[in-house]
């Protein structure tokens, strides 16, 4: 009788469990994001404080994987970048995407349970240097955060996805942008922003989780008025920040430095990461006259999370130069370095060199290139911990042809660490950009504020020239042993912007493609074991998650982000497809439906049309102000093609777009603050000459063989 009691008991205080469970989804707390990196479920954006990426699960491995299957798929109303980690939580998978909208399924059945749309108006879309993308949310006690591109952050009901409470974090006037995941720690919600391209000030900010209330801010450059803030940010600017500036056009930008990505935090120390990024303008010279370190660009540097109070900072980059951010992804792990235990934090950031940082101190450990052909920096003075720069990287006397460009040797996409083979898997870049001084700038309010003459990067006319450049964009996904600092294998891919990475002890790295494939590789040797045509460019990181003891693969596809629209010369030639969420499992038999095939613009009928426009004008204006999305020489068709646009064929429609600000809903923001009516004219002009090359081309007769 005693047994049969204890078992009713047993399983009646069970059932209440599974309805307290049921009854308060997205219950994530502190301790269940500490014992995250243990478990089956997917619960912050790197799946845990530490921010490795890794999962314990290993029913998915070398030997059964052969066996995996799409269990259900998606399809989203959005052709733009998706760039989210999914959330698994309680069996609910959240995941966001462009244009910060947040979706809720069931992550078994796929059945949606909810969505919410910020509403983001469609001419913010001209404040987002990188696409409209968000990279997901975070979850905490019952709640679903977001930051929204607008720079709202928002608190959502996890079981409904209605609005608990919504903040602006950033002034709406200016340029700031949100597209990063949101961090909660100690009931703090911690956001960032970016737009620093733009002339910003970045900031991180604590928020409380339950209310929305701010906690504390730390500004990641001085206020260009010399006045405290109000802010945890103040003691140490005052200390340390001022004397690393000097006059110059940050005054009017606010120096950029926006935390727009890294966030990690260890518990055991009590310290949150962030990374800063790059300066406003890029151009060191016309940003602080050339002189002096400029913190905290391009910085790691950790707080108290309680306060946000400066513990230590590492910068990566002293006087940033060349947009190479330190927002990349930091990692936090324990390692075994000359015979003796550290506890440390890892970052690949844009600049090229890896580094390994003791997280407690920051003192830096040790910094290698992780990838073989930098040229702007030979090493990193281990007494100093600063880069050895090349001289001609300053490019301020001549311009200088550099790898990495603004891209980076690794841009966000994330990297991941497999505690059981003692390497990190890192997603690396090669793009080349021509640095250049741009000896009239002026600051223009809303506008691309970087200081480089990005003329020098259009694309040459020589079809030899073009081929030659276009095979220097390379990318790759290295695994690279961190204590040694040296790379164990590596695969080539046919381009450059690839997807992030997810590590497994199944003995597996999973990684999508710009092609159109999610593979599969095996975490010692880098051989493929199996592979997915996903139909569609892969840039966001895989997840995996656990369920009733099956294991699924998760990742959301959808090609966009910074590489896709800078360089759509060395990327596959497709229209933009709607977003889709993939979840595999073993022996998962679903069928994803084709994607539909937009249909291409046709070509224009140029004949008889003209312009009076200045072309030579025209293409310094359009290199100036509008290759950064429609890509050099108007050779992008991610975003629409404008030599296929019937805009051009006359004054008045263009003029409409330009100046008028017709197609703003879409994301064409008018150019009326920087252009006059016979600036848009030259550059019609100059898309003209574009257009009528290309139609030339076309219908020229091949050449004769042999």
């Amino acid at each position: 009788m005693k047994i049969i009691r204890l078992g009713v008991a047993l399983a009646l205080a069970l059932t209440l469990a599974a309805c307290q469970k049921a009854a308060s989804p997205g219950n994530v707390d502190a301790r269940r994001l500490t014992a995250a990196a243990g478990n089956a479920e997917w619960l912050s954006y790197g799946k845990d404080y530490n921010e490795q990426r890794f999962s314990p699960l290993d029913k998915v491995n070398a030997t059964t994987v052969e066996r995996l299957g799409l269990a259900w798929y998606a399809q989203f109303d959005t052709d733009r970048g998706q760039e989210a980690t999914p959330l698994e939580v309680d069996g609910v998978i959240y995941t966001t995407t462009a244009w910060s909208k947040v979706f809720a399924f069931d992550a078994v059945r796929g059945k949606l349970l909810w969505s919410y749309d910020p509403g983001v108006k469609g001419t913010k879309g001209f404040d987002a240097c990188c696409d409209v993308v968000n990279r997901g949310v975070a979850v905490w006690k019952g709640r679903v955060y977001v930051g929204t591109l607008d720079g709202r952050l928002v608190g959502l009901d996890a079981k409904t996805g209605k609005v608990a409470w919504s903040v602006q974090t950033t002034d709406p006037a200016k340029p700031y942008t949100i597209t990063g995941a949101p961090r909660v720690i100690k009931d703090k919600v911690l956001i960032g922003n970016g737009g620093a391209e733009y002339g910003v000030r970045g900031y991180i900010t604590a928020y409380d989780a339950a209310t929305g209330k701010q906690a504390w801010r730390f500004y990641m450059t001085p206020n260009p008025e010399g006045k405290p803030d109000g802010a945890a940010s103040d003691k140490v600017m005052a200390e340390k920040g001022y004397a690393t500036w000097s006059d110059g056009e940050w005054k009017k930008t606010g120096g950029g430095g926006t935390p727009w990505d890294a966030i990690a935090y260890d518990p055991v120390l009590d310290m949150v990461y962030i990374g800063g990024g790059n300066g406003s303008p890029w151009n060191h010279m016309r940003r602080s006259g050339g002189k002096g370190d400029n913190l905290f660009l391009s910085s790691i540097v950790a707080l108290r999370p309680d306060t946000g109070d400066y513990v230590w900072h590492y910068q990566t980059t002293p006087g940033e130069s060349w947009d190479y951010t330190a927002t990349q992804q930091i990692m936090l792990a324990d390692l075994t370095i000359a015979g003796q235990p550290r506890k440390v934090l890892m970052q690949a950031p844009k600049n090229g060199f890896f580094y390994v940082i003791d997280r407690a101190t920051g003192q830096l450990i040790s910094a290698k290139p992780y990838v073989s052909n930098l040229t702007w920096a030979s090493g990193v003075d281990m007494k100093t911990g600063r880069p050895i720069e090349n001289p001609a990287a300053r490019y301020q006397k001549a311009m200088v042809l550099q790898v990495p460009g603004p891209l980076g040797a690794h841009n966000w996409q994330p990297m991941a660490f497999n505690p059981k083979t003692g390497l990190v898997y890192i997603p690396t870049n090669v793009t080349p950009f021509a640095y250049t001084d741009d000896k009239g700038f002026s600051y223009k309010a809303g506008a691309w504020n970087v200081g480089v003459d990005f003329l020098a990067n259009s694309l040459p006319s020589d079809a030899a020239q073009l081929k030659a450049l276009t095979a220097l964009v390379k990318g790759s996904l290295v695994a690279w042993d961190p204590v040694n600092q040296k790379q164990v294998w590596s695969v080539e891919h046919p381009y450059f912007w690839n997807a992030g990475v997810l590590t497994t002890a199944g003995g597996l790295v999973f990684q999508g493609s710009a092609e159109g494939e999610l593979a599969a590789y095996d975490s010692a040797s880098g051989k493929k074991v199996w592979s997915y045509k996903t139909g569609n460019g892969v840039i966001a990181a895989p997840m995996t998650y656990e369920i009733r003891g099956e294991q699924y693969v998760a990742v959301m596809v959808g090609t966009g982000g910074g590489g896709q629209i800078s360089a759509p010369a060395s990327m596959p030639t497709r229209s933009r497809l709607p977003g889709r969420l993939l979840v595999f499992k073993l022996g998962g038999t679903a069928k994803a439906a084709a994607f539909p095939t937009p249909p291409e613009p046709p070509p224009i009928d140029l004949a008889g049309v003209t312009s009076a426009g200045d072309v030579q004008h025209g293409f310094a204006l359009f290199h100036q102000n509008c290759q950064v999305c429609h890509g050099p020489n108007a050779s992008g068709a991610w975003l629409p093609d404008l030599k296929r646009s019937p805009m051009l064929m006359t004054a008045d429609n263009w003029k409409g777009v330009v100046i008028d600000g017709a197609s703003a809903p879409r994301g064409m923001a008018s150019f009326k603050r920087f252009f006059t009516d016979q600036d848009a004219e030259d550059v019609r002009a100059y898309v003209l000459s574009e257009a009528q090359k290309a139609a030339s081309a076309q219908v020229a007769p091949a050449a004769p063989i042999g």
